[in-house]
């Protein structure tokens, strides 16, 4: 997974691990953020049931699911895990609730959630069943 602009091939694959984490806890919101101040972009999975006492066997989950999958450009080590009420999270509910429909969301070069951000892609709520 390079640290150039996010491909189709990354966003797919982070759709089907979305879908196959939402088996498992259910996915309020889901999206990829490269940072300004980071090297790399992350997938943010945000759950109402993901907690701090339950974060470790959520990520157990997320690598048993990234190890089913097998894809090139899904690295389970670029995933993080939010609660339901972390900024972050709420951001992106927010985008999702403002621009509802079946489409993607993406902007860049702004802050987000406090975050300064170079990119951002939110999946849309609820996930089509392919990748969109």
């Amino acid at each position: 997974m390079g640290q150039g602009s996010l491909v189709m091939d990354e966003i797919n694959a982070g759709a089907e691990l979305v879908r196959e984490f939402d088996k498992y806890e259910p996915v309020k919101v889901a999206f990829w953020l490269k940072a300004g101040d980071d090297e790399y972009r992350y997938l943010y999975i945000a759950s109402e049931g993901i907690e701090a006492g339950n974060k470790t066997a959520a990520y157990i989950e997320v690598l048993r699911l990234a190890d089913k999958i097998q894809s090139p450009f899904l690295d389970p080590f670029r995933v993080k895990l939010l609660t339901a009420k972390d900024p972050l999270a709420e951001a992106a509910a927010e985008v999702n609730e403002r621009f509802a429909g079946r489409m993607a969301t993406r902007f860049g070069g702004r802050s987000f959630g406090g975050v300064s951000v170079d990119d951002v892609y939110i999946y849309p709520s609820p996930l089509p069943a392919t990748a969109p």
